[in-house]
């Protein structure tokens, strides 16, 4: 189904087509995150790659009960936008051979990837308000704050050492 299918009729379709693109992204994140721990050559970076590791197995269990809640599948859909941020990530970062500027790389894409999540959380949340299920929305915006927390982080270790010593 594309992302302006027949098949999206309402409100509720276009939120759960929605869902489903976050599902996947999260799980494609999921799987993405480990090779992003292994490239990090900074500990602090590394240990924050991990942490979010831990939240994202938090996010697609959230995701599911959101699914659950609204009397829906959990089932993916897939996304075409967080598929070509993790491509370019990987792409970039395997054309990087010092290390320090490898670890400003990884940031950016890291970075690349909490902007596209907060974007849907946020979009989610205002339609599941919208469609009366704050239920739902409580769930997607302790989803959106954790996303926001790692994004703070990201500039933070960027800001304080990363990018200087890429520099």
């Amino acid at each position: 189904m594309g992302f302006f299918s027949k098949d999206i009729k309402d409100m509720d379709d276009l939120f759960v087509h929605t869902l489903r693109d976050i599902y996947y992204a999260e799980h494609q994140i999921r799987d993405h995150l480990p090779d992003m721990i292994n490239m990090a050559k900074d500990a602090e970076l590394k240990a924050g790659f991990e942490l979010h590791l831990r939240e994202t197995e938090g996010h697609i269990q959230r995701l599911e009960q959101v699914f659950e809640l609204y009397g829906e599948k959990a089932k993916e859909v897939n996304c075409p936008a967080i598929d070509g941020i993790l491509k370019e990530a990987k792409e970039v970062s395997g054309e990087v051979e010092d290390e320090t500027v490898l670890n400003a790389a990884l940031i950016a894409a890291a970075q690349a990837v909490e902007h596209y999540e907060i974007t849907r959380y946020g979009t989610l949340i205002a339609w599941a308000k919208q469609l009366g299920r704050s239920d739902v929305a409580r769930l997607l915006e302790q989803n959106l704050e954790e996303e926001k927390a790692t994004d703070a982080k990201l500039t933070k270790v960027a800001e304080s050492h990363v990018n200087r010593m890429a520099a």
